[in-house]
This record gives C-alpha cells, structure tokens and sequence, in this order.
C-alpha cells in the first residue's frame, strides 16, 4: 500500500502503539484526496500483519491477513461510506435494517470477536455527512463510542472538525493530516500510473492542492482546457452566456450517468470560479497583479484587472455567488439551470462593478 507525505502522523501511531496508549476511536481530518483512508487502511494492515510486530506498522504485504486487506477481503474491516447515489449515510449501514436493528451494521459487526486478526477495526469515510442533518445516524454511533467494543479500533474520516457533531468530536482522538507536497502528488501520479509524462504529472500536482485525487483529474487534458476556457470567458467583460453556460453543462454531463458523478463535476466547475475571484480579489487588493502560479490563472485575472470596474468587494460578492451555488449543489438543485444562474450573477456583477442591493 503506497503513501505518502504523512510520516509525521506515522511515527506518532508507532509511538502510540510501543507505549501501549493506543486509542479505541480516532476522528481523521484534512483536505479531501490526500490520502487518510489510505492511511487508515494502513493502519490497520500494520496492525494486523502476520509477520511483522505491530508496533513497526510496517506491513509486509505478503502473508493472508495482509493481501486479504489489499483486496479490501479482510473479515475484520468493516468499512462504511456514502453511497454515489444517497446524500446521507443510510442507518440500515450503521445498526441495520428495521428488523435486525443492533443485529446487523457496523456498531454490531466491530462488537463481535476478531475473526483472524487481533482487532476489529472500523471505518466510515464521508464522517462529515454525519454533522450535516443526519443527527440519527449520529446518534446511533454515540454508544459505540462512549463504550468501544474491546479489541476494536474505530476511525471517523472526514475533513475537519467543525463539520463534525460536538458529541462525536469530543469522543474521538483528532489526527490531523496536511495536503500533500507538490513533489509527493507528482511522483505518486507517475509512480502509480496515472499518469505517465512528467510534466503533465507536475502540471496536476500544482493544480492540486496537495491532493492526489484532484491532481488524477488535471492529468485529464480535457480539464485543463476546460479550465483555461472558462478562465478566458470570465475574464472578459462581456462573455457570451448562453454558449458558456452551454459548455459548461456539457462538461457537467460528461463526468458520467450517475447524478453523483454529475453533481460532483459541478462543484469542480464551482470551485474553479471560486479560485478565480479569491485570486482577482487578492489582484486587486494588492500591487502584485495575482497570487497564482498557473499561467491560465494568472493571465485571466491580468486581463480582468484592467478592465474591472468596481474593487475587491465586487469581487467577494463574486466569491459569495460561487459559494451559494456550491451549496445549492449539494441540495440536489437542477444543474443546468444552477449554471446558467450562476453565471447570469457573476455576469451581472461584473458589468456593474458592485454589490447588487
């Protein structure tokens, strides 16, 4: 199991696990695609090698417990995760359908023995979910953390610690992990194949924000030249709505036939607007002409800086449109018409030159 960037929370697992303090419930937290459930997955393959002493957290990758753990096969770990067409994590996942209530599950499944390993070990990725409207399904977990089951071991992954329940924070050991250098993303793209030239390889990892699972869609040329258009079109005082609303949904509805696929694509696009008005903002604000260190940014706000009518608050209204849209995402707005309404404000608020009333 390959990882990276993240040796600093390594070395403190094993001085955890030599002293023998290791904790029953950890809460993971950090940027998204850098790598915790990896870690995790680690963690537990450490754990539960069959060669190498647990306090090394050096897995061998070669005995049953540790290929069964490669192939996600293990019969100690549970793991728990939104699924791609839900918005929440069902309850039926964590305490079972109604009629097998605290019979079926993860709480149940991490309380039994350890099958072949020396821990059960639990992990629910997307723990942020869990903070947001899903108090029941919360709920349901508070037991299990107050009184962890012995010999189990259970990880909360999500991406910070404001997002999650204060009764759940509190039961929980924070571990923070930091984004990714640049360096490591590049290297780990070539070194796990997903991408094989250098400099498309660098080119992602400074677009990704020390996150490998971003830095795999910029090796997709397809993003890059979506990103430089639609950076082109803002940057222009009067861009031609309907064909950029148009491209932009479909670049939308090519990221797949799920909805899950789709929506998340959309924040992709959101977020690429976002990142264009922080950097215009700062443009703005300052003698420097941008912050950024892509040519497609810098050059975009550039050319907006000569022309932009109003100051740095126009353009945080901007932010703020993008912000909005981002949250009408997730609450299963229709796509096209967010984009073009997105677009329309922005639009708008860039003739003008300042914050609508």
């Amino acid at each position: 199991m390959l990882l990276r960037g993240h040796d600093s929370v390594l070395e403190r697992f094993r001085r955890t696990i030599r002293a023998g303090r290791l904790p029953s419930t950890f809460l993971f937290v950090g940027p998204p695609g850098i790598g915790k459930k990896s870690f995790a997955l680690q963690l537990a393959q450490g754990l539960l090698c069959e060669r190498q002493p647990e306090e090394d957290l050096d897995p061998c990758g070669q005995c049953p417990s540790c290929v069964q753990v490669l192939a996600g096969t293990h019969p100690d770990i549970h793991i728990v995760q939104k699924p791609a067409d839900k918005n929440t994590i069902p309850i039926k996942l964590l305490i079972g359908e109604d009629d097998t209530r605290n019979r079926e599950g993860l709480c149940y499944d991490i309380s039994l023995k350890p099958f072949s390993g020396r821990r059960k070990f639990g992990i629910i990725d997307d723990a942020d979910i869990l903070g947001a409207g899903q108090g029941e399904s919360a709920n349901c977990l508070l037991k299990t953390l107050e009184e962890p089951p012995p010999k189990s071991l259970l990880i909360l992954i999500g991406t910070s610690e404001q997002r999650q329940l204060p009764t759940i924070r509190s039961r929980c050991q924070v571990v923070r992990f930091n984004p990714l250098a640049e360096s490591d993303v590049a290297d780990l793209l070539i070194s796990t194949g997903k991408c094989s030239d250098e400099n498309i390889a660098r080119k992602a990892a400074s677009l990704s924000g020390g996150s490998l699972a971003k830095a795999i869609q910029w090796c997709d040329e397809a993003f890059l030249e979506f990103r430089a258009a639609l950076f082109e079109n803002l940057s222009q005082r009067d861009y031609d709505l309907p064909p950029l609303a148009k491209t932009v949904t479909s670049f939308v509805e090519s990221a797949g036939k799920e909805a899950a696929e789709k929506r998340a694509r959309m924040r992709e696009v959101l977020t690429m607007g976002l990142q264009f008005y922080e950097q215009l903002i700062a443009a703005l604000s300052s003698t420097s002409s941008s912050t950024a260190k892509d040519e497609a940014l810098q050059k975009a706000v550039a050319t907006t800086v000569r022309w932009w009518p109003g100051d740095a608050e126009a353009a945080t209204y901007c932010v703020e449109i993008c912000l909005d849209a981002l949250a009408h995402v997730d609450s299963n707005a229709n796509l096209t018409a967010l984009a073009e309404w997105w677009l329309d404000e922005l639009s708008q608020t860039a003739r003008a030159g300042m914050v609508k009333v």
